[in-house]
Parts: structure tokens; C-alpha cells; sequence
């Protein structure tokens, strides 16, 4: 990231930024102006349990140009957050750091309806009966020596198309391939041409049911306009909820990979956010994926704010208006965290402990109940 002209730097006393539920915790600061000290200047920090409201905060003058908080503990897994911020030359400058207590022994707070098989199978069964029905455009000004470039679509449930760019090497014969899924949002996409390079046909998808090739303006338009708020759309009826379609789309996406001459079977999901949530989802649905990437998963233990704790993007239930026994009963069937407990191809997994967005709560709780073989990597000061 860009460093400002002033910086605070927050660390903890454990080098690892992990501690057992009772420990206390010490968290120096340090300010800088352009790399040199900042000296003798007044702090104001903030204490909270990851995107909960702050429980403690307070000023305090640093000696020379650092200081130490006195942060407090927890008393059940999870993670502690401190905001320090300074104002200079009336200009607001933050710094975050975030600490583990017992994360090994996090666990979402979701429930698994006792018929979530049931319902995804007969999902899985109902989009494979629909026709593929695909169509392929060359995109010649996006195409390279190495590779070829196509907008495609494909037959998805409800009368619905998936849209996407495909890219494919141009050498001769066959490759394995991968479903990369985008984050949040309503936008163009513009094909991995720089990874199908190395061997691998990409299929970029787009979500929305929407060619994925149109102007900025139509996206910005949609986004501000019918699709602005489309996470929660239909969130009341676990058949209509917006992300059912999205999901059975993802599955037909390996329909359509499997049909190219190109490919030879051997495919896997990759996706951040969003894009990390239907990857998890895409591997528990169908066995045909070999291998998942997931980097900060979103829509992992929604309801955690109903239990007093963060919860994952889109962040639904942190309005009240949204506890209904009927939206909660739906989003149970759509949490990643309940398809991260039937995973069976490896996964290779990133999340970050100051990530507002997708929450290491959420994030950390889902990991740690995936029973497939897996890798983590954990950036302590990674944000989303």
C-alpha cells in the first residue's frame, strides 16, 4: 500500500499477534512524519471485537515518539481490534492492528439445516437438466500470440444465461482449467489472459445474468439502480434468494468448461471475496472440482451479529429489521461456512486480520471447520 506522509505503527508484544483467551495484551505505537520521529504528540485509540462497536478508548501522549496501550483480553476465541488515529496540519492519519485469542478454536456460529444436502442435490439435479445452449465471441482485439479470447454465455436455471470471458492458450492440445469467480459488484470483466499463458483455460464469470462486455456506464447504472442492494434480494425465500441462480450457474460453469475440446477435465475454482465464496461453494456442490482457492471468503457466518459477534459480507444481519426466522432460515442455506463443512478437494486458503470487509472472524471460523486437505497463509496485517 502507499504510505502517507504520517504513519503510526501499531504492533503487538507477541510477535505472532496471537494470545490465550485471558491474556492481556500490550500494543506499542509508534509515530513517524515522512520515515523521521513524530514526537510528543496525543493519540486517540479505539478497542473493539473485530467489527463490533468499540468497548474502550482513550488519549494518550506519546513519550519521544512512542507509547504503549494497554488493550485488555477476551474470553473467547475470536479477534481484537486497535484503531489509533493522530490529526496533523488538520488532516485525520489511522493506523489498525488486530490480535488473535484461541483462533484454532473458532467456530461459526451458523447452524446446517438438516435437509442442506437435500436441497442443493435436487438444485444440482434441476440445472442439469437445463440445455447448455453455448455461445462463444471472438474477441480479436483482446486476443495475444499466445492466447484466444471470448466473451461466452451459457443456459443457467430460471430461463437465466451465465455470462463470461473465456481465455484458452493457442498452443495444440489439451489443458486443465479453472472457474475464477469476481468479487462484489456489477462490472465488466476482461479475461486472465496473463495465467492462460502458463497452460490453464480461464473462464471469467460474471454473476448477474448480464453480458459481461458493455460499457461502464450500463454496469454504474445497474449498481446504483435495480441491482444495488442484489445480496439481499429475495432473502426471505430460500428458492428465490438472488444467490440460488448464481450457484447453480457456477455448477453448469463446469458443464461448459468440460464441453471444450481444449480441456482435459481437470478443473479447479479460484476466487477472493465474493469470488472466494463461490469457489468454496462451486467445490462442495460438485465433485468434478479438483483443487479450491480461496482468499477472504465472503457470506461466511452471516448471522454472527445475532450472536453478539462479526459477521461475514454482506453484513445482512447487522440490521436488526433482518432477524426474521424466515431470512435467517434462508441465509443458513447459503452460508459458506456450511458448504466449507462438506469439502473434499484440497484448498489453499488466505484471509487477513484487518479485513473489514469479510471479517477474520468469519473468515478464521470457516477455515478452521473445512475437513479437506488444506494450506492457509494469514496476513496479520493484511486488510481486504
Amino acid at each position: 500500500p502507499r504510505q502517507s506522509k504520517i504513519q503510526l505503527i501499531l504492533f503487538p508484544d507477541h510477535n505472532d499477534a496471537l494470545y490465550k483467551c485471558g491474556e492481556e495484551v500490550k500494543m506499542s505505537v509508534i509515530a513517524l512524519d515522512c520515515g523521521m520521529s513524530l514526537e510528543n504528540i496525543t493519540i486517540r485509540y479505539e478497542v473493539s471485537e473485530d467489527l463490533m462497536r468499540p468497548h474502550k478508548s482513550g488519549e494518550m501522549e506519546l513519550k519521544g515518539n512512542q507509547g504503549v496501550i494497554k488493550v485488555g483480553t477476551m474470553k473467547k476465541p475470536g479477534f481484537m481490534r486497535v484503531k489509533a488515529t493522530v490529526i496533523q496540519d488538520g488532516k485525520k492519519y489511522s493506523a489498525l492492528c488486530t490480535v488473535g485469542f484461541d483462533t484454532d478454536k473458532l467456530t461459526p456460529t451458523t447452524t446446517l439445516p438438516a435437509d442442506f444436502d437435500q436441497f442443493w442435490q435436487q438444485g444440482v439435479d434441476e440445472v442439469a437438466k437445463v440445455k447448455l445452449d453455448p455461445e462463444m465471441k471472438l474477441l480479436p482485439q483482446r486476443c495475444t500470440k499466445e492466447v484466444d479470447v471470448y466473451h461466452i454465455s451459457y443456459g443457467n436455471i430460471r430461463n437465466s444465461r451465465m455470462y463470461g470471458v473465456l481465455t484458452i492458450p493457442k498452443g495444440e492440445g489439451k489443458y486443465p482449467a479453472i472457474l475464477r469467480f469476481p468479487g462484489a459488484g456489477v462490472g465488466a470483466k476482461g479475461g486472465d489472459v496473463a495465467h492462460s499463458k502458463e497452460g490453464v483455460i480461464i473462464l471469467e464469470l460474471g454473476i448477474h445474468g448480464i453480458p459481461v462486455d458493455l460499457e461502464g456506464s450500463i454496469y454504474a447504472d445497474l449498481s446504483s439502480g435495480i441491482l444495488a442492494n442484489y445480496p439481499e434480494d429475495n432473502l426471505n425465500d430460500k428458492y428465490r434468494y438472488f444467490y440460488r441462480r448464481v450457484y447453480l450457474g457456477a455448477v453448469k460453469g463446469i458443464d461448459f468448461l468440460q464441453s471444450l475440446p481444449q480441456c482435459n477435465g481437470v478443473i479447479g475454482t479460484f476466487g477472493g471475496s465474493q469470488g472466494g465464496a463461490l469457489s468454496i461453494v462451486t467445490s462442495r456442490l460438485d465433485s468434478r472440482i479438483r483443487a479450491t482457492v480461496a482468499y477472504f471468503p465472503a457470506i461466511c457466518d452471516v448471522e454472527g451479529y445475532i450472536h453478539g459477534r462479526a459477521g461475514g459480507w454482506p453484513h445482512m444481519f447487522k440490521n436488526t429489521s433482518n432477524h426474521t426466522q424466515e431470512k435467517i432460515e434462508t441465509a443458513r442455506y447459503y452460508d459458506v461456512s456450511n458448504f466449507a463443512r462438506g469439502l473434499k478437494a484440497p484448498v489453499y486458503y488466505l484471509y487477513g486480520y484487518n479485513d473489514l470487509t469479510c471479517a477474520p472472524t468469519t473468515t478464521c471460523a470457516t477455515y478452521n471447520i473445512i475437513p479437506a486437505p488444506k494450506e492457509v497463509i494469514i496476513g496479520e496485517n493484511i486488510g481486504h
